[in-house]
């Protein structure tokens, strides 16, 4: 089913159509996905598809627009995402259509050649040795989303006093385990950002969280939004590594899907207010899931 165009939205839509475009209107409109932006797809009276996305009300609390762009160019330079034509300081994008292209799903990224292609990205982007500047401190964006649950009166879980330390002390023992280098990392690869061309290239795409972070959350990120079973996770990191992982591996791999489904938990507790009862369902789905992760944690000490 069609996502429903937001009248509000053509405005701004048909500006940039004209302005980075330079073309007078589009022959179609056809909104896409995503979660807090609304993203549409124009064509313009040349055949010529184009992607424009227009942010989402309160992103401006939590995304850093200057950061967004830096990273997205990195992204653009290296070929992973699509040629991108203007980003404006609210964050409104402008990028080139990928053709023929085929939005990912859980499913289709449980494919094996889209789990090698993932791990492909990944370690391109991990081994670029760029330093973006643009930081993506886990804790520090935690803290952040806790005083904007706080300020809007956004009820917490019961129990999260308790679970907050528990994730500190696997933070503290991963910390003291691992020589962990900050690299270029995605920070937020949903099964929805992965899109395949017609030519079976694939892309990654939306960088409004991207920043310098461990590695490995961006594979343990997709591992939990793909539903990804253990033998999976094994091809994801044998492709990644070039070798098998070893039992430090599986553990920081762990780790950082706990602190994944942490920091999601507290973001969506800070959408509530503007997206509802699905944002508080989403949140209360990762929280739990966070929960049975820290207990695998346990069993592995």
């Amino acid at each position: 089913m069609a996502r429903e165009i937001i009248e509000a939205d053509l405005p701004k839509v048909k500006k940039l159509v004209s302005e980075v475009l330079q073309q007078d209107t589009y022959t179609n409109i056809e909104r896409m996905g995503g979660l807090t932006n609304r993203t549409y797809k124009v064509t313009l009276t040349n055949g010529r598809e184009y992607i424009i996305r227009i942010p989402g009300e309160g992103t401006e609390e939590m995304i850093v627009r200057e950061d967004e762009k830096i990273s997205t160019t990195l992204a653009c330079d290296l070929g992973i995402d699509a040629k991108m034509l203007y980003f404006g300081e609210d964050g409104a994008k402008v990028t080139e259509c990928i053709p023929d292209a085929i939005t990912m799903n859980a499913q289709t990224m449980k494919e094996s050649a889209n789990i090698k292609r993932a791990a492909e990205i990944f370690y391109k982007l991990h081994n670029s040795d760029a330093d973006t500047g643009v930081p993506f401190e886990v804790f520090d964006m935690a803290a952040g989303y806790e005083k904007i649950i706080e300020a809007k009166n956004v009820p917490m879980y019961d129990d999260y006093p308790a679970v907050k330390d528990t994730v500190m002390e696997i933070k503290s023992e991963v910390d003291r385990l691992c020589k962990i280098k900050k690299v270029p990392c995605h920070n937020d690869p949903l099964c929805e950002n992965w899109v395949i061309s017609g030519e079976g290239k694939m892309y990654l795409i939306d960088w409004e969280y991207a920043g310098m972070n461990d590695g490995m959350w961006d594979l343990a990120d997709l591992s939990i939004e793909a539903s990804y079973s253990r033998e999976h996770d094994e091809e994801l990191l044998h492709s990644y590594f070039g070798r098998r992982p070893d039992d430090l591996d599986w553990k920081r791999f762990l780790a950082n899907k706990i602190f994944v489904d942490y920091l999601w938990t507290l973001w969506a507790k800070t959408r509530v207010p503007y997206d509802g009862q699905p944002m508080e369902d989403w949140a209360t789905e990762r929280y739990s899931r966070l929960k049975e992760n820290i207990k695998e944690f346990e069993n592995l000490k």
